[in-house]
């Protein structure tokens, strides 16, 4: 992910403390973007990825990212959750799709049941007729297998999609609120230790200039008024370091709620992910029976087809409508 450098403050290298346990870091070594500080990119130390080769979430979200639709920054963390709920509205919407795709098998059953009852060709005779008869039955018996389907579809695909975490984005609310409340301490600490790192500065300069004013002697300061001001200076350094041990804190914490709520989300999304796999899965499943079923609602026409016999046909026709069998001879004078 790209960040921009532009316009971030570092904390005083003296007072940094350390980023990661038991290491000290001067000003060089890091650099502060939106209140989180990242190893400086002209010192990077090199990093070890908390899961390598995985492309896991807890690796790659640390930064915030430029609004494509503003001019603030996005939150890693909320790139992540947006892709949640994005998640969601797909499989909300696989499921509509589904929806839909049961509408048009029972239609399709409702017309072909109606198509089956239908009288043309009811009057064809013979083993033609007897096929043809069940042609029309095997349309009422593919509207069964269709209205099966359809009803199959409901219960063992659209309906387990569309009741997947109900309360997904009321538990991806909470999940927001949690981290954004750290990173708003993180901000208030970070704050906290930039106030107290200008008192330091005013504490320390003041010293100076006392110090100064004493050696060329324009000032009838004493050397309690000295210590004084070094008491001052020495307690500001010391509330800086109190400051900064509390803001790493408050990065520490955060740091830690994030890998934990970052390898759930990625959790979750691979759970999304197999959970509609398998009932997809089971639609092309259902959809192979349905076309198994409608074959064999064919096999009787294909039989009844294959006993078609147009010469006994005419002899059953012939022996029931003959008007008789001699036939004419010449008139005689």
């Amino acid at each position: 992910m790209e960040n921009s450098f532009d316009d971030v403050s570092c904390l005083s290298p003296q007072n940094l403390g350390s980023s990661s346990p038991g290491k000290k870091q001067s000003k060089e070594n890091t650099i502060t973007i939106n209140c989180v500080t990242f190893p400086h990119p002209d010192t990077m130390p090199e990093q070890q990825l908390l899961k390598p080769t995985e492309w896991s979430y807890c690796d790659y979200f640390w930064a915030d990212k430029k609004d494509p639709q503003g001019n603030g920054t996005v939150a890693g963390f909320e790139l992540l959750l947006q892709k949640q709920l994005k998640g969601k509205q797909m499989q909300k919407e696989m499921s509509e799709f589904i929806r839909e795709r049961i509408k048009i098998e029972e239609e399709y059953a409702k017309n072909l049941a109606k198509l089956s009852q239908n009288s043309l060709a009811a009057q064809e005779e013979g083993s033609l007729g007897e096929a043809w008869a069940q042609v029309k039955k095997s349309l009422a018996d593919e509207a069964e297998v269709h209205l099966k389907f359809s009803a199959k579809l409901h219960s063992e695909v659209e309906k387990p999609l569309m009741n997947f975490r109900e309360n997904f984005k009321k538990d991806m609310k909470k999940c927001d609120h949690h981290i954004a409340d750290l990173r708003k301490q993180l901000a208030s600490r970070y704050a906290a230790v930039e106030k107290a790192r200008k008192a330091l500065t005013e504490r320390q300069r003041d010293l100076e200039m006392k110090t100064q004013q004493l050696e060329i002697k324009l000032s009838n300061k004493t050397e309690e008024d000295i210590k004084k001001a070094r008491r001052k200076s020495t307690q500001a350094g010391d509330d800086l370091m109190r400051c900064v041990d509390l803001y790493n804190q408050a990065q520490s914490k955060w740091f830690e709620e994030m890998v934990t709520t970052t390898l759930e989300l990625e959790r979750l999304e691979v759970e999304r992910v197999e959970m509609i796999r398998q009932h997809l899965c089971q639609y092309t499943q259902l959809r192979h029976e349905t076309d198994m079923f409608n074959q064999s609602t064919v096999e009787p026409v294909d039989q009844l087809l294959r006993k078609v016999d147009p010469a006994k046909d005419r002899e059953l026709w012939v022996r029931e409508h003959k008007t008789g069998n001699i036939r004419p001879v010449d008139m005689e004078i």
